[in-house]
């Protein structure tokens, strides 16, 4: 019975990476899992910590280096609290993490990265998920990131006198569907919530496997936070040992 390396080999597909708190930990096991195993998406969509470390990824970093850097990550490389205007945490310090980043490789714009990229964002004015698919590449990915509460919203980039002003992308668009074409072969790493229900998410059940569909939720995952940031290594790594068994097992949709 073909494996689930076989259907991903069979024909290019597209890499979902759910929204989750700090799960790109998780989402980077994943990709390096993949790699390892000479399987390349030609498409990703992130959303939240999906598009932090699916963006990264698609800019050019190798899922060893988004590791390293991932894994020397601390609490004061983006804790910039001030007065909660909107939120708890300014965002400046993450937003000059992700410019150095990504200026080390040349990529400021979704057209310079080496494969499609589409990051989630939520509309906060319009209540509704938008998919950012072109102009400069940090603003969405940090917008995608921008939990309600824990930092301040952001402003659409552009010269626009009333410009969208962008949420992470999870409260609209948990899984990414909006930004699947008709018949599109996709992998999701879908990342359940763990919070309590909150009116700010919508409720969104997992996505539906079927025959152009896979879904894989990962078991055992540690919860990573910003006070818990040590077990993010530990959450990269049974992502991915899960990732390499998976691979071997039939592909049953």
């Amino acid at each position: 019975m073909p494996t689930h390396r076989d259907w991903l080999a069979e024909r290019p597909f597209t890499l979902a990476l759910s929204a989750g708190f700090f799960g790109f930990f998780a989402h980077t096991g994943l990709l390096a899992a993949l790699e390892a195993a000479g399987l390349r998406p030609r498409r990703v969509i992130g959303i939240s910590a999906g598009a932090l470390a699916g963006g990264l990824w698609a800019a050019g970093l190798e899922p060893d280096d988004l590791a390293d850097e991932l894994i020397r990550l601390r609490r004061s490389d983006f804790w910039d609290p001030s007065l909660p205007l909107g939120g708890l945490l300014k965002g400046d310090k993450f937003a000059a993490k992700l410019d150095d980043l990504l200026s080390a490789r040349g990529v400021r714009d979704f057209a310079e990265c080496r494969v499609p990229f589409a990051a989630i964002v939520h509309d906060v004015l319009r209540r509704r998920p938008e998919v950012v698919e072109a102009g400069p590449l940090a603003p969405a990915i940090q917008a995608s990131c921008t939990v309600p509460l824990m930092f301040r919203p952001r402003l659409a980039p552009g010269a626009r006198l009333l410009r969208p002003i962008w949420v992470d992308g999870g409260v609209s668009d948990r899984w990414g569907l909006g930004a699947l074409g008709d018949g599109e072969r996709v992998l999701f790493h879908a990342l359940p919530s763990r919070s309590a229900r909150s009116r700010l998410v919508r409720d969104q059940p997992l996505p539906t496997a079927g025959a152009d569909r896979r879904v894989m939720v990962i078991p055992g995952l540690p919860r990573v936070s910003p006070f818990r940031l040590p077990y993010g290594q530990v959450a990269l790594g049974v992502a991915y040992d899960y990732v390499r068994r998976w691979l071997e097992l039939p592909a049953i949709a």
